[in-house]
C-alpha cells in the first residue's frame, strides 16, 4: 500500500487529516481546520515543507516522550507526530514523513 493523506470530517463538522505510511501507520496528524479547503491547503503545505529538515521541531512531552512537529514556512505547526519511545524512533518518524509526504495521494473521506 502506498502512503496517503486521509482527509476526514470531525463530529463537529470541521476537518483534519492524517498522513499514513505504506504500512497503514499514522505518521503525522494535522490540527483541526474550519473548512475543507483549509485542510487541503494544510496537506499541500505538508507536501511542500516535509523534505526540509529545518521545518521539523523535535520536542519532548511532559512524560518525557520524544515527538516532533512539522512547521510551515511561516512557523505555524501543520502536523504533529505520535509520542515515541526513543529519540531514534522519533528520527525514524521524521524520515518516514520526508520519504512519504511528497508522493502521498489524498483519500477524501469527508463525503457522507
Amino acid at each position: 500500500m502506498a502512503a496517503k493523506f486521509e482527509l476526514k470530517k470531525t463530529a463537529t463538522g470541521k476537518f483534519h487529516f492524517n498522513l499514513k505510511a505504506g504500512n497503514g501507520e499514522v505518521i503525522l496528524s494535522s490540527e483541526v481546520y474550519e473548512s475543507k479547503s483549509a485542510a487541503e491547503n494544510g496537506i499541500a503545505s505538508v507536501k511542500t515543507n516535509a523534505p526540509a529538515d529545518a521545518q521539523y521541531e523535535r520536542k519532548t512531552s511532559a512524560r518525557n516522550e520524544p515527538y516532533f512537529v512539522l512547521k510551515a514556512a511561516n512557523q505555524q505547526v501543520i502536523g504533529r507526530s505520535e509520542m515515541y519511545a526513543s529519540a531514534a524512533a522519533c528520527e525514524n518518524g521524521i524520515a518516514s514523513v520526508k520519504k512519504n509526504a511528497v508522493e502521498a495521494v489524498v483519500s477524501d473521506l469527508t463525503a457522507g
